[in-house]
């Protein structure tokens, strides 16, 4: 392993070929924690085109494999939700007996943060509308929330990394407001740019906020046996549960 891996090496499934997460999740990581990154080309956004690239996801899990990283991280949520969260819990498992390696995909590591942040009455909010959103929320009350709203933004999924960080927080401040009771805020999708908003919004509600990138973080951190709190991106990563 080269030297600037000490900590371990982590293969990453990207969906799209989106810039942003990425630089953002490397960031966010401690020194000595290698990246290896390949990449899916999803484009549409739509639950079809999500049903139909599993095989594309476990090709590069085993290209991945091959490397020998010491943990697979499929990212993209969506992918893997709209195979419900049993499903998903089956085709990990299967991956992980027929690659042997460890696996973790996006969906995993928020339900893992919400759960040690001890949320039950969860709020969502997506960049995606319609009927999908009725998926997400499927795959967290099947994890056992009580998910009082999905609330998407409209906005093309090809400029999702366009919306202002402070758009993105009116839209989770209003959702917040509309529907009262929530224990914590899940942001669903790691194409939009808001880690600058995280904190302010946990302060400004009082509750804890779960991102998908410094969950990814926090939770590839506790499989490689790695603790290092960083500030300004929400409790989940200031206190490392």
């Amino acid at each position: 392993m080269p030297y600037t891996s000490w900590r371990g090496v982590v293969g990453l499934v990207k969906p799209t070929m989106r810039p942003g997460s990425l630089e953002e999740f490397i960031r966010l990581l401690p020194e000595g924690i290698g990246v290896l990154p390949l990449f899916l080309g999803i484009q549409r956004g739509t639950e079809e085109e999500f049903r139909g690239v599993l095989k594309a996801f476990e090709e590069k899990v085993e290209e991945l494999a091959q490397l020998k990283v010491d943990l697979v991280h499929p990212e993209g949520a969506p992918p893997f939700m709209v195979q419900g969260y049993k499903g998903e819990g089956r085709i990990v498992k299967e991956w992980q007996e027929k690659y042997r390696v460890p696996i973790v995909t996006a969906g995993m590591t928020q339900v893992e943060a919400l759960r040690i942040l001890k949320a039950k009455k969860i709020l969502g909010v997506t960049y995606f509308t319609g009927k999908i959103n009725d998926t997400f929320s499927r795959y967290f009350v099947e994890a056992g929330f009580d998910v009082l709203a999905m609330e998407g933004i409209s906005v093309a999924f090809e400029d999702v990394g366009r919306l202002s960080s402070q758009e993105v927080y009116a839209h989770t401040r209003k959702a917040f407001l509309k529907h009262r009771g929530a224990d914590a805020v899940y942001m669903l999708g790691s194409g939009w740019r808001t880690l600058d908003i995280i904190s302010m919004l946990e302060q400004d509600l009082q509750v804890p906020v779960v991102h998908p990138v410094p969950a990814r973080v926090w939770a590839i951190q506790n499989r490689l046996h790695v603790r290092q709190p960083a500030k300004g991106y929400g409790r989940l990563l200031e206190e490392m549960p």
